[in-house]
């Protein structure tokens, strides 16, 4: 006696598989679309968090750092840090915040990520995030 089987033929496969790519191009943008957008996000909240130690630094030393760093570390006198209980973090493209003292338009400090092309200016994505 011989069971009658049966498995799927190339072509039912060939078709399974462009289903497949088809549902993945349409699912795939909108998803990939989530990630850039929590990218800004994270470097917005970032940048607060960042503004907050630097100011919290500012009150107890009367002027804002000279660096970052020196939310974390310092020898200046009146110094209660650290302001900032971790490493300074990467923007989530991996890029350092660039911060500077003074800033423009007669700011006292300036604080932002570059965007996803670590270069001033752009648009989209690659459009700096300001703090």
């Amino acid at each position: 006696m011989q069971k009658n089987k049966r498995g799927f033929t190339l072509i039912e496969l060939l078709i399974v598989i462009v289903i497949l790519g088809l549902l993945a191009s349409i699912v795939a943008p909108g998803m990939f679309s989530k990630v850039d957008s929590s990218k800004v996000r994270t470097a917005e909240s970032q940048i607060k968090i960042l503004k907050t130690s630097l100011d919290t630094y500012r009150l107890d030393l009367g002027d804002y750092p000279a660096t970052l760093e020196e939310l974390r570390k310092s020898d200046k006198k009146g110094w209660d840090g650290p302001y900032f209980s971790e490493d300074i973090p990467l923007d989530p493209w991996g890029n350092a915040y660039v911060y500077r003292k003074p800033g423009k338009d007669g700011k006292a400090f300036e604080l932002m990520s570059l965007g996803s092309d670590g270069k001033e200016g752009g648009e989209d994505l690659a459009q700096d995030i300001q703090g």
